[in-house]
């Protein structure tokens, strides 16, 4: 250890170089100056090459182990992906680059584990669940910031970023309660913007069948400590059938400042979209339609020492206005308005010792509604106006908090992890009492490539607003409902190579009290949300080869995967369900294959399969009046295929998704598009 003469600071030097995920490289973390000598010899004995492909081999090796060194959502302290004791499935930015998708949503298709249903291309209306679980089942996060909607998790997914803002998507399968609070119910997901810290300009153009157009643009300058990026963009499409045109916008602005004793970020979200809704809520009416706007601010510290403080102030808005016949206003017929505000404080605290790494913090979170349909019941003087609209005003109006208190340690060995925490949780919408919800996640590795995990995990989802109040033509609320609980467990295990990364794990959640919308007999003409006892088990399996991580630029594969999952439910209560419309419609099998190859030059390709096959079924209606028997949900396959050309200052694709034409529902009475056509260029200028 010395002094480096010009910034004053204590440096301190290796003598050895290993790869492990305890090395240098996870030492960076502390944010000190490292020096690391006899890098070469060292890298070069190890990599046991000639001289000439050593340079390859190198890039290779430190492309093999790139993604173990990455920071991941898992715990409340930072740990890489090699120290987590959880499976994190990470979404890379070249996975985003090679994939024929422009959403959030459409990406997050190839993952096994996550089940997508979308009643409209580019993430339009779009139900994301986690191993069987529903759409309100799962914690969605923006730079680790909770973005969950509580008014209902159909809105959940409209997020105000582009795919050419996202750095990388965390997948993270099992309850998190103690990490992310009580709303990760199944899972979580994570989105991690780019922080690109090249000052430049960047715009892009595409176009596509049904009327499709898409415009999008970005800037970011940097200088010194300070880092500012602003996006925007538009995509508007007529739809593939009646009533499924759709318009979006969004911008999106994130700034950052970092210096030796605090690093602070901040981040302001705006997303318009308006779309013809056809049957989403109910197959007897084909002519909906809504609206959706949503505000988001955060900003987020941390600061740096032996006590590292980092605190998150938060707020997000979301007006929704729906109709159930497009261009029919009055809430006779139908219509209603809704202004969901949450708010919330996290105070996140964590020391490294000799036994560990330890957190500790609380969280508060306020959620609010007004709302036409939404609520408890507002007397006339108390009556809100609805911004923007004449005459129109909520009636109906509700509010909640909840806080936490959370404590978690974290055991990191040389070849093993502990995590383990307890989260004390109280909900002013259940009662005033705090509940615990502990968990433990372990993870070993008895050898360099292997990895094997176990976890048990507990976990509370109060309903939405949406489940507890809303009521029109076709469903009833329940304002009865008891939450949602959970216990998890999990067991799995990972290996990793130059060449392949494998895995498989098998999970069991024992429901208590979960939330669906059924409807009790043939003649039912309501759907009503309903507490069941639900089991959910399953097994996961991918695998993932990278000819090029092993031999070098010049193989025609860049990489290859095939994953498989499995689930399967068991009902403990003996209520006849005649029809279900969300919990019990599951993926029983899914499997996802995807190949990326070079072509010529610059060009490359990418192919994406899926097939699955969904329990449950769907009703068709004849005139709109009466109904047919039920239909089961027929397994699909689909084919999406793209070709791009990369260069560092620009990028020119074209793709074609559903290439077979298929026909297929993802929800009940909603078809899918078929074959779809897009093609578009993107342009980068960098300054210095």
């Amino acid at each position: 250890m010395k002094e480096n003469k010009l910034t004053k600071q204590r440096v301190f030097r290796w003598k050895q170089f290993n790869r492990k995920a305890y090395s240098a490289f996870v030492s960076l973390s502390f944010r000190k100056e490292f020096c690391i000598g006899v890098l070469t010899t060292a890298t070069l004995g190890f990599a046991n090459v000639d001289t000439l492909s050593a340079q390859n081999t190198t890039k290779a090796q430190i492309e093999n182990y790139e993604l173990e060194e990455v920071e991941v959502t898992g715990t409340r302290v930072p740990l890489t992906e090699a120290q987590s004791a959880k499976m994190v499935t990470v979404l890379t930015r070249n996975d985003i680059q090679a994939a024929a998708v422009h959403s959030i949503n459409d990406l997050l298709e190839y993952v096994t584990g996550v089940d997508v249903r979308q009643r409209g291309e580019f993430g339009i209306q779009t139900d994301i669940s986690v191993r069987g679980g529903t759409f309100d089942q799962v914690t969605i996060l923006l730079n680790g910031v909770n973005f969950t909607n509580p008014q209902t998790g159909h809105n959940t997914a409209d997020f105000p970023v582009s795919m050419q803002d996202i750095e990388r998507i965390e997948v993270l399968e099992g309850p998190a309660a103690r990490v992310f609070g009580t709303s990760a119910f199944t899972g979580a997901i994570n989105i991690v913007t780019r922080n690109d810290r090249q000052s430049h300009v960047s715009a892009n153009v595409m176009g596509g069948s049904y009327g499709l157009l898409g415009t999008g643009a970005r800037v970011n300058y940097t200088k010194g400590a300070l880092s500012n990026q602003l996006s925007g963009g538009y995509h508007r499409a007529d739809g593939d059938q009646k009533n499924s045109d759709f318009a979006v916008k969004r911008t999106y602005y994130q700034g950052t400042y970092t210096s030796r004793e605090v690093d602070i970020r901040w981040q302001l979200g705006m997303s318009d979209t308006k779309y013809g809704a056809n049957t989403y809520y109910s197959a007897k009416y084909n002519n909906q339609y809504e609206e959706l706007r949503r505000y988001s601010a955060s900003v987020q510290a941390e600061t740096k020492g032996k006590l590292r403080f980092a605190p998150t102030l938060y707020w997000n808005r979301m007006h929704d206005h729906y109709q159930l016949i497009r261009g029919i206003s009055g809430s006779k017929n139908g219509e209603n308005f809704h202004l969901n505000d949450i708010y919330g404080v996290n105070l996140n605290a964590y020391f490294n010792s000799v036994i560990g790494k330890t957190a500790f913090g609380a969280e508060f979170r306020n959620e609010g509604i007004l709302s036409t349909n939404s609520g408890k019941r507002l007397h006339e003087d108390e009556y809100v106006k609805v911004p923007g609209e004449e005459g129109i005003y909520f009636t109906q109006k509700d509010n909640r908090t909840n806080i936490g208190y959370y404590l978690e340690h974290n055991i990191l060995l040389r070849d093993l992890t502990i995590s383990m925490g307890v989260m004390a949780n109280m909900n002013t919408g259940l009662d005033h009492k705090y509940r615990l919800y502990p968990g433990i996640d372990v993870s070993y590795r008895p050898a360099p490539q292997w990895k094997i995990y176990a976890s048990w995990n507990k976990a509370l989802r109060m309903p939405t607003f949406f489940d507890l109040y809303y009521t029109s033509a076709v469903i009833e609320g329940n304002n009865n409902l008891k939450p949602e609980e959970t216990q998890a467990f999990n067991l799995g295990a990972k290996y990793r190579n130059e060449l392949i990364d494998a895995s498989i794990s098998g999970f069991y959640h024992k429901g208590k009290n979960m939330i669906d919308w059924v409807k009790y007999t043939e003649n039912d003409e309501l759907f009503h949300s309903a507490n069941f006892k639900l089991d959910n088990m399953g097994v996961e399996t991918s695998l993932v080869m990278n000819p090029r991580r092993k031999w070098g630029e010049n193989c025609f594969i860049n990489t290859l995967s095939v994953a498989y999952t499995y689930i399967y439910q068991e009902r403990h209560d003996k209520t006849e369900i005649y029809k279900s419309n969300y919990a019990l419609e599951y993926l029983r099998h899914k499997f996802v294959a995807r190949l990326e190859h070079h072509i010529w030059n610059k060009l490359h390709a990418s192919w994406g399969f899926r097939w699955q096959k969904r329990m449950g079924s769907y009703q068709e209606y004849i005139n709109l009046t009466a109904t047919e028997k039920l239909i089961p949900y027929p397994s699909y396959c689909l084919l999406d295929v793209k070709l791009f050309w990369n260069h560092p200052k620009y990028a020119v694709f074209a793709e074609a998704n559903n290439v077979l034409n298929r026909a297929y529902y993802d929800i009940g009475n909603i078809p899918q598009p078929g074959i779809w056509i897009k093609g578009g260029i993107s342009y980068r200028i960098n300054f210095r």
